[in-house]
C-alpha cells in the first residue's frame, strides 16, 4: 500500500485534484467530508461540540451550523484549537478504518486541508501540494464562494503559509491552469506515483 497525503490552501482546487486521482484508481479519503460525518446529528462528535460551544452553533433542525461555527472559531485561536481537538481524532480514526479496509496494493490518498498545520506530513510515503498564489485564493473565495475580502483573508491567514506547505511537498501541482492542463499534470503524477509504488 502507498499512503499519499494531499493538501493545499483553501480554494486551491485540492478537491478537483483528489477527484482526478480517484478517477485513475486511487482510494481518496476526504477529511473534510469525514469532518462533516463525525458531527452529524446524533453523533458523539456533535454532542462534544455543543457541550463546548453551546446550542447557538446548531441550525433549527439540530445540525451543526458550519457557517456560524466558522465565524465563531476563525477569529479565536483557542476556540479553533478546542474544535480541532474534538474533530481531528474522530476524523483520523474514521480515516484509519477506511484505509484498513483497502487492499494491500491500494494507493490511498488522504485529502487533508490542514496536513501541515497538524504536523502529519511525515505520516505519508509521498505528499502532494496543490499550489496557487494567495491572490488566486482570494479571488476564488470572493468571486466563487461569496466571501467578503476580510473573511477570505482571515481564512487564508488561519492556514499554514504557502512556503510551509511547499516545504513538505514531494510533488507540487500548479492549479492556476486550465482543467485540461490540470488533468494532464495529474496523469503524469499518477505515472510517477505508480512507479514509486513499484519501487
Amino acid at each position: 500500500m502507498m499512503r499519499v497525503g494531499l493538501t493545499g490552501g483553501i480554494a486551491s482546487g485540492k478537491s478537483t485534484v483528489g477527484r482526478l486521482l480517484g478517477e485513475h484508481g486511487a482510494l481518496v479519503i476526504d477529511s473534510d467530508r469525514l469532518a462533516r460525518d463525525v458531527v452529524a446529528p446524533g453523533t458523539s462528535g456533535l454532542r462534544a461540540v455543543v457541550a463546548r460551544f453551546g446550542t447557538q452553533v446548531l441550525t433549527a433542525s439540530g445540525e451543526l451550523d458550519r457557517r456560524a461555527m466558522a465565524t465563531r472559531v476563525f477569529g479565536d485561536k483557542a476556540a479553533r484549537a478546542d474544535l480541532e481537538a474534538i474533530i481531528h481524532p474522530l476524523v483520523r480514526a474514521r480515516a484509519a478504518e477506511i484505509e484498513a479496509a483497502a487492499g494491500p496494493d491500494a494507493l490511498v490518498v488522504h485529502d487533508i486541508p490542514l496536513l501541515v498545520e497538524t504536523g502529519q506530513a511525515d505520516r505519508f510515503d509521498q505528499v502532494i501540494v496543490v499550489d496557487v498564489p494567495p491572490d488566486v485564493q482570494l479571488d476564488r473565495l470572493t468571486r466563487l464562494r461569496g466571501m467578503s475580502s476580510d473573511e477570505a483573508l482571515a481564512r487564508i491567514g488561519a492556514q499554514a503559509s504557502r512556503a510551509d506547505r511547499l516545504a513538505v511537498a514531494d510533488f507540487v501541482i500548479d492549479n492556476t491552469v486550465s482543467l485540461d492542463q490540470l488533468s494532464a499534470a495529474i496523469e503524469t503524477l499518477w505515472e510517477r506515483l505508480s512507479q514509486a509504488r513499484r519501487g
